[in-house]
């Protein structure tokens, strides 16, 4: 009598993904690159009470929400955590992560170094992936091409960024994202994601 093939392997569980980095490593180019290639991965959208800036969209950029919407999700822990940011409120939404989570999609949260410090208290367990510059050289010049800042703010943002990268031993992967490597960068990310997949103890998380 033929029996069905039975998988020895466990199921495969949902990761929470933390990525972060100094400002100016490029996260944002990559979390838009993982985002276009379609694959099972939900990016966390935060949830704010300030308005819309030019060109930022609904539930792409932020969750756009008054003031009252966020102090009643606040009431009624709806929101993983929250924080007040220059006089704004910000929070993740619960819902966010469980449904994702619920639809065997893995959660990837992209924040600063803060932030990483702050989700890694909530979920010991989430995947800490820290992006780096190929060199403190290049981060500058990176940061110095923006020309969104005066000299004052650079000169700041390049000092914080060099504090930043000090926090590197609090992550378990560090992946560089050399200028013009974007496709190594998110090969390298990807190879993660597939071993901790692979791990005959999944990772668990309490949210």
């Amino acid at each position: 009598m033929a029996h069905s093939p039975v998988s020895l392997l466990p199921g495969q569980s949902p990761l929470l993904v933390v990525i972060s980095g100094p400002s100016g490593v490029g996260k944002d180019t990559v979390i838009q690159e993982l985002k276009r290639r379609n694959l099972p991965l939900h990016v966390v959208v935060t949830a704010t009470d300030r308005l819309p800036r030019a060109g930022e969209v609904d539930g792409v950029d932020y969750h756009f929400v008054s003031t009252q919407r966020f102090e009643e999700m606040i009431r009624n822990h709806e929101l993983i955590e929250y924080a007040r940011v220059y006089d704004d409120y910000k929070g993740i939404p619960r819902r966010e992560v469980t449904d994702a989570m619920q639809s065997g999609k893995d959660v990837i949260f992209r924040v600063d170094v803060q932030g990483a410090a702050r989700l890694r208290q909530l979920f010991p367990e989430a995947v800490m992936i820290f992006l780096l510059p190929a060199s403190m050289e290049e981060l500058e010049a990176r940061l110095a091409a923006r020309h969104t800042e005066t000299p004052e703010t650079l000169k700041k943002r390049i000092e914080t960024a060099r504090e930043e990268m000090k926090r590197l031993n609090e992550f378990e992967y560090a992946v560089v994202n050399a200028d013009g490597q974007l496709e190594k960068t998110i090969e390298q990310i990807l190879a993660i994601l597939t071993a901790e997949h692979l791990k005959v103890k999944p990772r668990t998380y309490s949210l």
